[in-house]
């Protein structure tokens, strides 16, 4: 692995000692790459032909193939890959004997499915007492949704994310990146880490049910929260951020080469901010009495009415305009004013900070000849960041490592299993 990093044994990693069974499709694989980045050993269990998830797009360099999806290849990696049929009676022997060894077990499944082919938690738990299971569903394992179809627009509209999002006078948009099960993925990775912390303390596991409607109702702060502060109901703000039913301030502004965010607010703590953003003005020529209109100091935090921001909204636009997100952002630091750039992907590839704490990673592809730029891990610890130590891989490129060597069986088994489409 060329990743700059130097290779960590699993005395360093924070989960080094525990195995994760994953059997998650598309919409639970981070759930398990979390584990895997904390150091876990993840055995990624695909259907024989590979995860449906490998048919998610974008492709490498648009090359259409289950080996060369950037989905898969972001959310897998850090895992072990083996194949396995769980509707053949077969297949289930495999994974109950799989279940002995693991400490953590993830699915995606609909609400039941598992149970109906006898690997439901009560199953489970009759092999391995300790086993944490984390089950992914859109509305949980329980309730009048249950049964409901889901999907990215269902689940993120239910969720009340959809109704934030966009401009106050045309109807609510579509979150632009999938991210439904993200959050229901990432609030699974938490619970299996709580049930993990109670397991250390009593040696029993648990049933971990993630509801991934609950799990973007948390993710949209305090909306949720202003009806019954406030009887009031947040609706979508376009580039400003709701305080109240009849207050808000602006937070994203178009600049020169793209956008930064500058909270435009009164209040105490903004002051100092206002007050160096006009004397920038001011020095550059392009000072406006319209904004000495308000008196900001006797504002509470982001309590503008609309009929202030009409006054002092247009030059501050003006002057924002005439500069790039990094001049801002320089000007920012010097004269302490709170703004920071809109960074897009490739901003976020060429900063220098990220570079400095060796965050970006090259990982071989093998497969490919060549190394691909990632992301890197998430943490770092007194013994070093955490990294990709496995791209994500291949199908049923663990089988032999896995069945044979892990689960003791012969060549000649696993040949049969293959032979019978049992892996």
């Amino acid at each position: 692995m060329k990743d700059g990093h130097a290779e960590q044994s699993s005395a360093d990693l924070l989960l080094g000692p525990y195995r994760v069974l994953d059997l998650t499709d598309e919409r639970g694989l981070l759930c398990g790459r979390i584990l895997g980045d904390l150091g876990a050993d993840v055995w990624q269990v695909e259907p024989p032909g590979g995860s449906s998830a490998r048919r998610q797009g974008p492709f490498h360099r648009d090359q259409a193939s289950p080996e060369r999806s950037l989905f898969w290849w972001a959310y897998a990696q850090n895992k072990r890959g083996i194949t396995l049929d769980l509707e053949t009676s077969a297949g289930q022997e495999l994974l109950r004997r799989l279940v002995g060894g693991a400490h953590f077990l993830i699915e995606s499944s609909d609400s039941g499915y598992l149970a109906r082919l006898g690997l439901g938690y009560d199953d489970l738990r009759a092999i391995s007492p300790a086993l944490v299971m984390v089950s992914i569903t859109a509305f949980g394992q329980d309730g009048p949704y249950v049964r409901y179809k889901d999907g990215e627009l269902v689940g993120m509209s239910l969720g009340g994310m959809v109704y934030l999002n966009g401009d106050p006078d045309l109807p609510p948009v579509q979150i632009g990146v999938p991210q439904f099960y993200q959050h229901g993925s990432a609030a699974g990775a938490a619970g299996a880490m709580i049930a993990h912390h109670a397991r250390q303390a009593t040696g029993e596991g648990q049933h971990v049910d993630v509801s991934c409607q609950q799990a973007v109702v948390r993710s949209i702060g305090n909306a949720p929260a202003s009806w019954d502060l406030e009887k009031a109901i947040f609706k979508r703000m376009g580039p400003y951020r709701a305080m109240s039913a009849t207050t808000f301030m602006r937070t994203t502004w178009q600049c020169k080469d793209g956008f930064v965010n500058f909270q435009l607010s009164g209040g105490r703590a903004a002051l100092p901010s206002i007050h160096a953003l006009v004397a920038w003005m001011e020095e550059s020529g392009m000072g406006d009495p319209a904004i000495h209109q308000v008196d900001w100091a006797s504002l509470r935090y982001g309590n503008l009415t609309k009929e202030m921001m009409a006054v002092v909204e247009p030059p501050i636009q003006r002057f924002l305009l005439t500069r790039t997100k990094d001049e801002l952002t320089r000007g920012a630091l010097e004269r302490r004013i709170f703004l920071f750039p809109v960074n897009s992907a490739r901003d976020i590839l060429e900063t220098d900070h990220l570079h400095a704490r060796n965050y970006f990673q090259q990982v071989e592809h093998p497969e490919l000849g060549q190394s691909v730029t990632y992301p890197g891990g998430f943490v770092m610890t007194d013994r070093g960041r955490l990294a990709i130590r496995r791209r994500a891989p291949a199908i049923g490129e663990h089988n032999v490592e896995i069945y044979c060597g892990e689960l003791g069986l012969t060549h000649a088994e696993l040949a049969a299993l293959k032979d019978a489409h049992v892996i």
